[in-house]
Order: C-alpha cells, then sequence, then structure tokens
C-alpha cells in the first residue's frame, strides 16, 4: 500500500479499471466560499492517490475530470452528497453513477445512529482510523504526512464496505430504493449549490 501525492491533476491512466473510492478535503463546509483543496481517488488494488489544487488553481485536470464524468465507471462516497457538491462547483463535473456508503448504512444498520466512516469501518471491518486531521488547514502550502494518511484513509475502506453494503442491502430488500437515492445524489448536490441546503422541498411546510 502506498500514497502518492500530485498537484492539480492524476497522471494518465494510473488508475485500473473498475469503481473508484473518492473523497475530498476542502477549507470548510459552505461550497461555494470554502474551496476544495484535495481529492482523493483509489481504485481499490492498495493505493491511494491525493491531488492538490492551490489556492489560484484553475481546477482543469482532464485526467481526474475524465475519471470521475466516466458513465461506466462507479464512483464509491462516503457521504456523497458534499463531496459531488465540491466536485461539481470547482471541477465542472458531475460525478456519476454513485454509491454513497453513509446512505447505505442509514438503509441497513437502522438499529444504530452511528453512521461515520470510523464507525463503519470499526464494526464493519474491524479496523480503526483516526479522525484527528479532519479539521486541520487543508490549504496550506504543505500537507504533513499525518494529513495525507488521513485524508488516503478516507477513500482506503470503501471497496470493502461497497461490498458488504451490496450484500446487507440485497438481504433486506432495500437495494432498489438505495439506487433511486445514489441516482439522486448528483440532483440533491446541485440543489444545495442552488440554495436549498437545509431546506426540505418535499415537506408540507
Amino acid at each position: 500500500m502506498s500514497i502518492f501525492f500530485h498537484e492539480e491533476d492524476l497522471p494518465e491512466n494510473i488508475l485500473a479499471d473498475g469503481p473508484v473510492a473518492v473523497d475530498t478535503e476542502t477549507m470548510g463546509l459552505i461550497t461555494p466560499r470554502d474551496r476544495l483543496c484535495l481529492l482523493q481517488i483509489s481504485d481499490g488494488h492498495g493505493d491511494e492517490h491525493l491531488v492538490r489544487f492551490g489556492v489560484n488553481s484553475d481546477f482543469a485536470a482532464p485526467n481526474l475530470r475524465a475519471v470521475l464524468a466516466d458513465p461506466n465507471r462507479l464512483k464509491l462516497f462516503h457521504f456523497a452528497r458534499f463531496d459531488l457538491a465540491a466536485i461539481e462547483h470547482y471541477l465542472k463535473v458531475t460525478a456519476a453513477p454513485v454509491f454513497c456508503t453513509k446512505i447505505a448504512s442509514r438503509l441497513t444498520r437502522t438499529y444504530t445512529d452511528r453512521h461515520g466512516l470510523k464507525e463503519l469501518v470499526r464494526e464493519m471491518l474491524g479496523q480503526d482510523i483516526s479522525k484527528q486531521q479532519q479539521s486541520s488547514d487543508w490549504g496550506g502550502p504543505i500537507l504533513s504526512d499525518a494529513q495525507k494518511d488521513y485524508a488516503a484513509s478516507d477513500v482506503r475502506f470503501l471497496h470493502r464496505l461497497h461490498a458488504q453494503f451490496t450484500e446487507k442491502l440485497e438481504r433486506e430488500g432495500r437495494s432498489e430504493l438505495a439506487q433511486a437515492c445514489f441516482d439522486f445524489l448528483p440532483h440533491r448536490a446541485r440543489l444545495d449549490l442552488a440554495g436549498w441546503p437545509e431546506i426540505d422541498i418535499f415537506g408540507h411546510s
């Protein structure tokens, strides 16, 4: 297992075919204000790739954008709604099709209200990940080894979680419902970007 660090784009043809795990790090939680600093991606074969974007980046990243926009490649996320909005806003692509482990967890692990990635990895995979660097400064000129390892860990386990959740969703008869939720996620992200982040447009009031 290795962590590879890249500036502004992925090298060409560096990922194997098949699903990719994706995550982002930003300067905060308000997407149009808090710029995209880092995108993590893994093909599930043991390596993680970190792509850093500078403060004046144009986010051109043709190789990365091609992977994210590939309609034949499944993208695995944890809390996809946030990452999809950041990718759409800064990289100008819709990352689809999508599988979100947080939604899968809410649909299958109904015995708990703990659906964070750390909890899923501990319960389902028997491993611990540190969230100590979660709120660190991702826009600084140098990322520490601890930051890089934290960022990589956010995509390291998603392929294995995807395999287990696919089985759980089938077991509970919720695969079609989950797929409908996943298909809607890019639209949910666009609603966030358009100004409806906290408003339930399906609600009565």
